[in-house]
């Protein structure tokens, strides 16, 4: 499996700050800041587009188009709902990301957990770590919804000599991973995934907590449900919810990394086991394990998590049609009248799987209209199959 790693040693990491090759579309993987940078033309997903390839190599095949449920959630052995029975204290929902990490390092399935970390100064800016216990795979729990450079550490890990290890990332930094995975000179390595849609810079982030939160500075995290209501936990222990349709489109259009706005890998296809929440009753994790070696991590905690069946339930289409053009136009509604379309979404929008497939096709005709108008040269070779298959059931503005 260990591959010859001469080129890359000749290889210099680009300075902080300096000009990334996918320049304004750089998603700050970390690739770039280490000697792997040789390979970035092929590894970056905004440089190479080439999931159905990378697929193949991390599955054993590409996913079905032809099957509903692959063409939107990818390559795919079987799909639940799951929560930990025993949640963790200050996880982000119950820590089923933590735990199955904390399983693999204490049973010695790995010698390293690629996970990130915050700063000491702020609890939302990421710091990538190579986690050698539990103790510090714990201290990396609640997401930090801003660019992270995972990859960063990939220097290390070689220095380091680690054979056996655990990444856990989001879509970008997993397709840069999956195309050097061959250089690393690992015996083995599994791949956590978490969904992930819309990150920000440090200070778009900023933004978004004072322009949308009433305390944006005790936040302590947040993320967008199935109730259709962001969610914002308090450090005094409290929990705020906007509806989606409260926020100010209108001043938050443009604070989404340009990244994002062109990503197609919502559901991390390239992992080996994805968990997330959007395809999950609200309270509940989504779970999709892609492979064998997701199995085999999913496995290691299925005493500590009860489960149930995926469901699905709604029509979604019309509401992502409506959404378009909404979004296009910036158009933010009066926080009465988003009260309450939020309660008449949540009592007949789409559920659990149709849920997922809204937020899918709200973003991907989204981000299909951003590529075209700010790169159409890339439209072509940067859109996946399977995202213009899904964009193509809509009608879109020019």
């Amino acid at each position: 499996m260990t591959a010859s790693i001469a080129p890359h040693k000749k290889a210099k990491a680009l300075k902080p700050g300096s000009r990334r090759p996918a320049k304004e579309l750089c998603s700050e993987c970390g690739l770039c800041d280490t000697y792997y940078v040789h390979y970035v033309k092929e590894a970056c997903a905004f440089l190479n587009q080439q999931m159905a390839a990378l697929e193949a190599a991390a599955h054993a095949r590409s996913r079905d188009l032809d099957n509903p449920d692959e063409l939107y959630f990818g390559v795919h052995q079987q799909m639940m709902a799951a929560r930990k029975t025993e949640p963790i204290e200050g996880a982000q929902w119950t820590g089923i990301v933590s735990t199955i990490a904390c399983e693999m390092l204490t049973r010695n399935l790995v010698e390293g957990v690629v996970c990130v970390q915050n700063t000491e100064r702020d609890r939302f800016q990421p710091m990538p770590v190579i986690a050698r216990t539990p103790a510090e795979v714990l201290a990396a729990r609640v997401n930090k919804p801003t660019l992270s450079p995972n990859l960063s550490v990939l220097e290390q890990i070689e220095q380091s000599g680690l054979k056996r290890l655990l990444v856990i990332g989001v879509g970008c930094q997993i397709q840069a991973l999956r195309a050097v995975e061959q250089q690393l000179g690992l015996e083995k390595l599994y791949v956590l995934g978490t969904p992930c849609v819309d990150n920000v810079t440090r200070e778009g982030l900023q933004k978004f907590l004072d322009t949308t939160s009433r305390s944006p500075e005790t936040v302590v995290h947040y993320e967008f449900m199935q109730d259709f209501r962001v969610h914002f936990k308090h450090s005094d222990g409290s929990t705020e919810t906007v509806p989606f349709f409260g926020l100010k489109t209108n001043k938050l259009k443009d604070v989404f990394a340009p990244s994002c706005m062109s990503c197609f890998d919502y559901v991390n296809g390239l992992a080996d086991l994805v968990v997330g929440y959007m395809g999950a009753p609200f309270g509940w994790q989504w779970i999709v394990v892609r492979n064998d070696t997701g199995q085999e991590m999913l496995d290691l905690i299925q005493d500590q998590i009860e489960t149930q069946d995926v469901m699905s339930k709604g029509d979604r289409k019309a509401a992502v049609q409506q959404s378009i053009p909404a979004y296009d136009q910036g158009v933010t509604l009066p926080m009465w009248a988003a009260q309450l379309m939020g309660v008449v979404i949540e009592r007949i929008g789409p559920k659990g799987l149709e849920y997922a497939r809204f937020s899918i096709d709200s973003h991907f005709t989204r981000n299909y209209l951003y590529v075209k108008r700010n790169h159409p040269e890339k439209l072509a070779d940067h859109v996946p199959e399977f995202a213009q298959r899904i964009v193509d059931q809509y009608e879109l503005p020019d």
